[in-house]
C-alpha cells in the first residue's frame, strides 16, 4: 500500500480501522518495510546484474524531496527488469557512485542526452521524444525553422520499415548532416558574456545543434540497430510511480525511507514486468525466497 499505491500512513491506518476496526500503528507499517528492504538484498543484486547483462537499457533520473532536500532517483531498467536508487545529486557523482551499475553496462544505454552518461563506455542511444520536444518548443516560438524541417525528417525515419533505413542509410545521413549545417547557419556563434571572465555563452538553440552534430550516431541509433527503441519511455514509466507518489505524500521523510521505497518499487516493477503476482511475491520474499532468487 505504501509503496505500490503510494497510500499515506495516516490514510492506511484509516483503512485498516474501517476494514478491521484497528487502526494499524505506523510504526508496524514502517518495520515491515525494512524488514521487506532486508530481505529483498539479494533479488536487487540479481535484478542489477540481469540489467546490466541486457541487449539495451534505459536511464533516467527525477528530483526527489527527502527529508526537506532535493535528492535524485535513479533508474537503470531493461524490458522485464527494473532497478532504482536515491542519491543525493544529479550528475557524475551519483552515476559513479558505488549505487549505480552504469560503469558494468558495455551495450546500448537509451538516455536524455545528460552529458554524465557519455561518460560510460558504453553504446550510447539518445531518446527521439525528448529531442522532439525540444524541436517543438522552437517552433512554438517561431525560432528557428530548421527546427521544424529536423523535426519532420525525424519522424519521417521513425515511421520508415527497419529494412528500407538501412537500405537508404547513405541518404538519411546525408539528409542528417544538411538540416544540421541549416540549423548551425541559422543560429548565432557562440559569443563572450560582459563580465563572465571571458567565458563563451551559446543560446539554447545552437546549443541543440552543436548537440546534434556531435551526437549524430546516438541520435539515429534507432534507425540502424534493429534493437535500439525510439524513446526510453520504459525507464520514465518505471520512474513515474515515484513522482505520483510525492504529489500524494509531499516527500520522505528520511533518506533510509527514501531507500526502502527505491528497492521495494524496483522489485515490484520487475514482478509486474514478469507478469507475476505481486502480493504472492512480496509474500513468499518474508518467507525468505522470491521467483529472483528461488
Amino acid at each position: 500500500m505504501t509503496v505500490d499505491y503510494r497510500i499515506p500512513f495516516k490514510k492506511i491506518q484509516g483503512l485498516f480501522n474501517d476494514l478491521f476496526r484497528y487502526a494499524i500503528n505506523e510504526s508496524t507499517v514502517y518495520s515491515a518495510s525494512r524488514q521487506c528492504y532486508n530481505k529483498l538484498e539479494e533479488a536487487e543484486d540479481v535484478i542489477k546484474i540481469k540489467v546490466t547483462e541486457s541487449d539495451v537499457a534505459h536511464a533516467d533520473e527525477t528530483g526527489l524531496r527527502v527529508a526537506g532536500k532535493l535528492h535524485c532517483l535513479h533508474t537503470a531498467s531493461s524490458l522485464l527488469y527494473t532497478y532504482l536508487f536515491v542519491h543525493e545529486k544529479r550528475g557524475r557523482l551519483a552515476l559513479e557512485s558505488d549505487k549505480s551499475i552504469l560503469d558494468r553496462i558495455r551495450d546500448w544505454l537509451v538516455h536524455d542526452c545528460w552529458s554524465s552518461y557519455f561518460k560510460f563506455n558504453m553504446k550510447h542511444a539518445i531518446c527521439g521524444a525528448h529531442i522532439l520536444r525540444e524541436l517543438e518548443g522552437l517552433i512554438e516560438n517561431d525560432k528557428s525553422k530548421w527546427a521544424g524541417v529536423f523535426q519532420n525528417f525525424l519522424w519521417s525515419v521513425y515511421e520508415m520499415p527497419f529494412e528500407e533505413r538501412v537500405k537508404r542509410r547513405p541518404h538519411i545521413e546525408s539528409r542528417y548532416n544538411l538540416i544540421c549545417t541549416l540549423g548551425e547557419r541559422a543560429e548565432p556563434p557562440p559569443y563572450k558574456a560582459p563580465g563572465k571572465g571571458g567565458r563563451y555563452k551559446r543560446t539554447k538553440e545552437r546549443n541543440l545543434v552543436e548537440r546534434l552534430i556531435r551526437e549524430k550516431d546516438a541520435v539515429l541509433a534507432f534507425a540502424f540497430n534493429k534493437e535500439v527503441p525510439f524513446t526510453k519511455n520504459l525507464a520514465e514509466r518505471d520512474i513515474r510511480p515515484a513522482k505520483v507518489k510525492q504529489k500524494i505524500s509531499n516527500c520522505f521523510r528520511t533518506f533510509s525511507g527514501a531507500e526502502i521505497y527505491a528497492r521495494i518499487e524496483g522489485f515490484v516493477s520487475t514482478t509486474r514486468k514478469q507478469n507475476r503476482n505481486v502480493f504472492s511475491e512480496l509474500c513468499t520474499t518474508f518467507e525468505g525466497y522470491n521467483f529472483i532468487t528461488g
